[in-house]
């Protein structure tokens, strides 16, 4: 076999490799003698078919056969035996091949980087750090007995106000005509909860226990029933008594009702959430402050077609969103064309680019991997998110390859980073809780790169909420 390199710019490589007449002949003959062992030709006994009648009935398919195989390991040979490590697939065209002479095929490839190694000691980094105050334990205490309020009815009679709790009956009609959904009886309608659609709720401010309310609207066109989306309706709706919101009290019972032993059982288990959930908060920003750091460190070539890959799939996503929320994506990029928001996403892509290879040669060098228990609970994580489907949800992950690598990912990242952290100087910082949730000053285009994600994995759907009645705003 014959290498000649004929380019080197950066990381782009081309060669031009040949194999010579005696090797393809060779590799042909040796598996024509293989099929001989196995193909059944009439008269002949298995391995006993001549030679020259296996290579007119099968020379074809075995020579594209040969052919595959030939530039597949001879090219992987000419990258193994440089010691260049492949980013993409080559690209590879097969310029001169005749049958009696010689195979002649040339590779374009790009080749990953040489990582340098750093000293991670020298890295220095503030985690932030905060108290949960007895304050923001009554905040979530009290939140949680809004949520199982009661209500008792208004002994004094008055009209309607907003707030109040009205028990109705209604039939609502579209053209004269009752659609589904839109009848019920002693119903209980918080007034200005906005849960009924725009308009409902209004009209009956001011109406008192007994009365008869003609309540008139119209469906948003964007409503979820389409045969009710833009229609304007009419609603009789009879007030049959107005209640006021009592909320629970704070006490060892509502506590119980929580599932907890006691009052005091139950600030402790809300104070190890939010510790909780400020740790993880705490870690986020350490965790970005090294990307932010590694970034600063590393300024090797990435090679073009992984930033290309990157910059597709988050383009993708950014069209989606505008799709979907044209007003943020206007009121992030403005008036730009897109040609300048690629730009800004082409410098995000390569970044997350950079940053990967560098963890990914953190982790090879220090053999780090992902264990079966670590997978096993993310799994079991996920399946949480799906009450009632968590067979389906950890059957889909062991027969999918792709969502099974995706879950793998963030696990193995973690874990290089957790390494990465430990060998670290990392320094306490106490602060509140507001400066703890609040975004720190960044340059925008890292401010972007950490804030975009990559695009979501396909996976089980969720089972769908039950329907509300027709009346109610989707």
């Amino acid at each position: 076999m014959q290498v000649t390199e004929t380019k080197t710019e950066g990381l782009k490589r081309d060669f031009t490799i040949v194999v010579p007449v005696a090797d393809i002949e060779e590799r042909v003959n040796s598996r024509l003698k293989e099929l001989s062992g196995t193909v059944r030709i009439p008269g002949f006994r298995p391995g006993k078919v001549p030679a020259a009648m296996l290579k007119k009935r099968y020379g074809d398919s075995v020579m594209g056969e040969v052919l595959e195989k030939t530039v597949s390991e001879t090219s992987f040979q000419a990258m193994n035996d440089r010691g260049l490590r492949p980013a993409l697939q080559p690209k590879v065209e097969i310029t001169k091949f005749e049958e009696g002479s010689d195979l002649e095929y040339t590779i374009a490839v790009e080749v990953m980087p040489d990582i340098e190694a750093v000293e991670y000691s020298g890295i220095k980094l503030e985690r932030r750090v905060a108290e949960v105050e007895d304050s923001v334990i009554d905040e979530t205490l009290q939140r949680m007995a809004e949520g199982s309020k009661s209500s008792e009815p208004i002994a004094k009679a008055r009209k309607s106000k907003k707030g109040d709790i009205a028990v109705i009956d209604f039939v609502g009609k579209v053209d004269g005509e009752e659609f589904p959904g839109g009848k019920a009886d002693g119903y209980h309608l918080e007034l200005g909860s906005s849960s009924f659609i725009p308009g409902f709720e209004d009209q009956l401010i001011g109406a008192k226990p007994g009365d008869h309310v003609e309540v008139k609207v119209d469906f948003p066109k964007e409503y979820g029933a389409e045969n009710l989306a833009g229609k304007a309706a009419v609603f009789d709706v009879d007030v049959k008594e107005l209640r006021t919101s009592v909320p629970a009290v704070i006490d060892d019972e509502f506590a119980t009702k929580a599932g907890m032993e006691s009052l005091d059982a139950l600030k402790k288990a809300v104070r190890d959430e939010h510790e909780r959930e400020y740790k993880s908060i705490g870690r986020m920003h350490l965790k970005r402050s090294l990307l932010d750091r590694l970034s600063e460190m590393y300024d090797f070539e990435v090679p073009e077609g992984l930033i290309d890959q990157e910059l597709e799939a988050i383009w993708t996503q950014f069209e989606e969103q505008r799709k979907q929320n044209p007003d943020a994506v206007k009121e992030e990029y403005g008036d730009k064309s897109d040609d300048d928001i690629k730009a800004e996403l082409r410098e995000i892509s390569e970044r997350r680019i950079r940053l990967g290879l560098v963890l990914a040669e953190v982790g090879q060098s220090n053999s780090i991997k992902v264990t079966q228990e670590d997978i096993n609970r993310a799994i079991m994580a996920e399946a949480r998110n799906y009450p009632g489907q968590e067979q389906k949800v950890v059957e889909f992950y062991q027969s999918n390859a792709e969502a099974m690598n995706s879950l793998q990912a963030p696990l193995l990242e973690d874990r290089v980073v957790d390494f990465m952290l430990e060998l670290a100087t990392v320094t306490d910082k106490t602060m509140s809780r507001e400066e703890l949730m609040a975004e720190p000053e960044e340059a925008p285009a890292k401010k972007k790169a950490a804030a975009k994600k990559a695009p979501a994995k396909k996976k089980p759907a969720k089972k769908a909420p039950a329907k509300k009645p027709a009346a109610k705003k989707e």
